[in-house]
């Protein structure tokens, strides 16, 4: 390889996400110019051109600070290099967008070319931004572990800052609103490089409390990124730690920033707390816009720290600013959009993405839908499994306690019991068994005396668990009132109903889990105990392709199944049964040696039936939601 050689390092896994179309390769500053780390489609384009505004506006939000494009592919067949002038003309044109600038200092642009299957690719180069002139890259590298080569040089930096923006406006003319909510928007981005903000910064990747650092700096003027004497990124990761398992977003170094007004500085005068009046001149309102500020910055950890602030967080913070201000001028006036920040790192996309949600309606509402459709075409996502939910976010709030808006919280309930328990005993069976993570919910949890009439309830809890493990949703697994409530809501019981200990079956599990999680569900029905066998194949097949833990109802008794064992040729069967009668400490140990989570046959060695003859039985089976 000589030094005139072009070589390009390709991290994403996959280059070409569609068959046709244009695509945005993605870069850092901080790589060696020519390092592809993902690429992302242009959704808004036709057959003539792209949207470029509305590709903008996107791609201002979505992508990190740190992150920038770098190039395009375009996915045409014919001339390669006409089609790879055409792919760096578009990509110069959005980073001039994205950037604000008219004009952009000489940057390397890649061109790639790929035919309609994407079997073949070829790159192309201009070294100058301005310039017509390509070369062709002579080698394209594949690196074998990007995870590494992104995280083990790099951190996270996360800013969030909840603002109340108060202004007033004339009341005979509310269109002025619009000028002054502008104005204060403008008056915030301005503050935030002001030499009285203070940024407190502390590590998020500590594993000891001596890893916790706070450190307070001022902007003022412009930091050297050279210079040797400030305090680097690194300060704050992790120290003299052997390096993670696995690289990822989730595994990296987290710092956090936090804004303050710092009130402690000298004043440069002494002055007197004053009071000035400044009457109104006519009828005015006053209107309170919410904002919630959430923003990630990707950076080396040799990076100086005030650089990756004064560069990187604050600009990040003005575009979401003006990202929101977008949004809500519209509806000003009316109701206020409720716009929240969320990071994800969905598979196959090496760097985080961040991404706005409108959550008046809730994450299930259409627009929330579509919003997410989009999205997965643009990261070239599947669109049968939730990826960009709330459940999945990347870090957790740490100032939004809110229910409706924050991840799944904490749970110290056992989880994948039936991980590790003696074999089902059937000889030469086919075990076929719950796909994913639930959490055993059984009598006298929390507190909460159900004995004797909750265990469909508990069964219910499981089952949304599960949902919810597996990033369905973000509803938290609903206590037996909250149950109560929604069959009461939907008209299926009265409200005396709520506070009861009345028993629930699998229709009414059914109309709970479509009514909180949109979740359908088939229900089989036996005519006896001793029929349930005859279904094992049924069984399997559920949990072959829905995974979902099942509920079985019988009389007075419900349980959790979550697996079957099927012998095809001889009919010998067994049932994996988690128990929701259980009373005791949640202990793994004393749960499977009690035989509350475990395998049971129909009928066991000496002779007793474990489902009864007399009863007759509903299988309720959630049914695993195609949906984004």
């Amino acid at each position: 390889m000589n030094d005139d050689s072009i070589t390009i390092r390709i991290l994403c896994p996959k280059l070409v996400l569609a068959n046709s179309g244009l695509q945005w390769l993605i870069g850092s500053p901080f790589f060696p110019p020519l390092t592809v780390v993902s690429t992302v489609r242009c959704i808004h384009d036709n057959s003539s051109s792209a949207d470029y505004d509305k590709e903008s506006d996107d791609l201002q939000t979505l992508l990190l600070k740190g992150f920038y494009i770098i190039g395009a592919l375009i996915i045409k067949t014919a001339d390669a290099e006409k089609n790879a002038r055409e792919a760096i003309d578009a990509a110069r044109r959005l980073r001039r967008l994205l950037s604000g600038e008219a004009e952009m200092p000489d940057t390397v642009t890649i061109g790639a070319v790929a035919d309609s299957l994407g079997a073949d690719i070829k790159f192309f180069v201009s070294r100058l931004e301005n310039s017509t002139s390509i070369e062709t890259v002579d080698y394209v590298l594949y690196d074998d572990n990007p995870e590494k080569f992104v995280w083990e040089r790099g951190c996270l930096i996360r800013c969030e800052l909840p603002i109340k923006l108060p202004f007033y406006y004339p009341a005979n003319n509310p269109s002025d609103a619009e000028k002054r909510y502008s104005h204060a928007i403008e008056s915030v981005a301005t503050k935030l490089k002001d030499a009285q903000i203070a940024y407190v910064v502390e590590s998020l990747s500590q594993v000891s409390a001596e890893c916790l650092y706070l450190f307070f700096f001022l902007l003022v003027g412009e930091a050297d990124e050279d210079d040797p004497k400030v305090l680097s990124c690194a300060h704050f990761c992790l120290q003299n730690i052997s390096a993670p398992a696995i690289f990822s977003a989730e595994n990296a170094d987290k710092i956090q920033v936090s804004v303050l007004l710092n009130t402690s500085q000298k004043p440069t005068k002494s002055t007197a707390p004053i009071a000035e009046y400044y009457p109104a001149l006519e009828d005015a309102r006053l209107l309170v816009v919410d904002l919630k500020l959430d923003v990630i910055c990707y950076a080396t950890k040799r990076l100086p720290l005030i650089y990756a602030l004064s560069k990187l967080v604050v600009p990040g913070l003005v575009d979401q600013l003006n990202t929101m201000k977008k949004a809500i001028v519209p509806y000003l006036l009316t109701q206020h959009p409720q716009l929240r920040p969320f990071h994800f790192s969905p598979p196959g996309v090496l760097q985080p993405i961040t991404v706005i949600y409108e959550l008046s309606y809730g994450e299930t509402e259409m627009k929330q839908v579509d919003v997410r459709k989009s999205l997965h075409s643009r990261l070239g996502l599947p669109f049968d499994r939730p990826l960009l939910r709330i459940a999945n976010t990347l870090v957790p709030s740490t100032k939004d306690s809110s229910n409706s808006v924050s991840p799944q919280k904490g749970s110290v309930l056992l989880k994948d019991v039936h991980i590790g328990i003696p074999s089902s005993g059937v000889t030469g069976g086919s075990a076929s068994l719950v796909q994913g993570s639930y959490e055993y919910y059984h009598y006298l949890q929390d507190g909460f005396d159900d004995s004797g009439w909750g265990c469909a309830y508990r069964s219910l809890q499981t089952i949304i668990s599960w949902f919810r493990l597996q990033h369905y949703t973000s509803v938290d697994v609903p206590s037996h009132r909250e149950i109560q409530q929604a069959l009461v809501d939907i008209g299926d019981k009265d409200p005396s109903f709520v506070g009861s200990r009345e028993w629930i079956g699998a229709i009414e599990l059914s109309f709970v889990l479509d009514k909180l999680l949109g979740v359908s569900c088939k229900v089989l029905n036996v005519r006896s105990g001793a029929e349930l066998p005859e279904k094992c194949r049924e069984l399997a097949l559920h949990f072959e392709s829905q995974g979902t833990p099942i509920m079985i109802g019988g009389g007075v008794l419900a349980y959790t199944l979550l697996g079957v064992d099927y012998n095809e040729a001889s009919g010998d069967c067994a049932f994996l049964i988690l128990d929701p009668h259980y009373t005791g400490n949640d202990e793994h140990k004393k749960i499977v040696n009690g035989g509350w989570c475990g395998w049971k046959k129909a009928v066991d060695s000496k002779g007793k039936n474990f489902f009864l003859h007399d009863k007759f039985y509903n299988l309720l089976l959630p049914q695993r939601p195609s949906m984004v």
